[in-house]
């Protein structure tokens, strides 16, 4: 890539699903998808599964970046301009919700604990339980959970049915009876995932999961599960917030339930689901690990 520009950058992660996150109050970045993909490389670049530029919702609509404010969005909201490691465009990401949530409050872009995240799949109201210069506990309102009946998948060797949940970003869910921690842990997802095209024409991201077991910690959860994702665009991942919401949905509706909260497991750690009334609280923490600039010329 020529002319790579000089950029300042703070990089964080939720549940180790990592981030380049890019301060860009009047979206005055080009980024393309080039330099997203740049951004993300583990060699080449700062290493990431995706790029959060931090801009007003009302400064990338007149930029050009967004053709309109999505529902429930404000002009001088802070928006979530999210791009997958691939350079695509991704309307959501739970995790990625939490950390831009916990920077612009580190940052002091907002000054209370709860206010509104645009993204481009609308408006997702956060909720700060405690931040500081690195850590953070963040709830994020995701927003509707639609259930749009099963799907196949050919992934790890193997032919997996699903749930397709729409979270503002399209999944499937497979819930594998009699699948072990052990046995999750195994399978490799390095092969890639094969899809229905006319069933999902812009891919999706698959989970894939435990069934259910009664939660028994005594804490807020009513189950718990253990879940490993494959991102389109991306690849595995240690975390998919958007993916643990879907998947925690789709194993309630299983479990012949409507509602609950669903503690679980992801290699990056733990996070809370709660599903009421179609809807989705995703409960979990943030971490911002490094700030710095790129050097001009950085990725040339």
């Amino acid at each position: 890539m020529k002319n790579s520009p000089a950029l300042a950058f703070v990089k964080g992660h939720g549940t180790q699903n990592d981030f380049v996150i890019l301060p860009d109050r009047q979206a005055q970045i080009e980024l393309t998808e080039e330099l997203t993909a740049a951004l993300c490389d583990r060699q080449r670049g700062l290493g990431a599964d995706g790029v959060l530029r931090v801009a007003t919702a009302g400064s990338l609509v007149a930029e050009g970046v967004l053709e309109r404010l999505p529902d429930g969005v404000s002009g001088v909201d802070w928006f979530m301009d999210y791009r997958n490691a691939d350079g695509s465009i991704a309307e959501m990401c739970g995790n990625g919700v939490r950390v831009f949530a916990h920077f612009c409050r580190a940052e002091g872009l907002v000054d209370s604990d709860e206010f509104t995240v645009g993204s481009r799949a609308g408006a997702r109201p956060v909720r700060i339980h405690s931040a500081d210069e690195t850590d953070a506990e963040v709830s994020v309102s995701m927003g509707p959970v639609v259930l749009e009946g099963a799907g196949r998948v050919g992934i790890a060797g193997r032919t997996l049915t699903g749930e397709a949940v729409d979270v503002g970003n399209p999944h499937l869910a497979c819930v594998v009876d009699g699948l072990t921690v052990a046995d999750l842990a195994g399978l490799d997802l390095t092969t890639g995932a094969e899809l229905d095209a006319a069933q999902f024409p812009h891919g999706a991201n698959v989970e894939i999961l435990t069934p259910l077991t009664a939660a028994s910690d005594g804490g807020s959860a009513d189950f718990h599960a253990h879940m490993r994702v494959f991102e389109r665009g991306v690849g595995e991942t240690r975390s998919c917030g958007t993916g643990l919401v879907a998947a925690a949905a789709a194993a309630l509706s299983g479990a012949g339930r409507e509602s609950g909260a669903v503690a679980i497991t992801v290699p990056g750690g733990d996070v809370l689901v709660t599903v009421a009334d179609g809807s989705a609280v995703l409960r979990g923490p943030s971490r911002l690990v490094a700030r710095g600039e790129l050097l001009a010329g950085w990725a040339d």
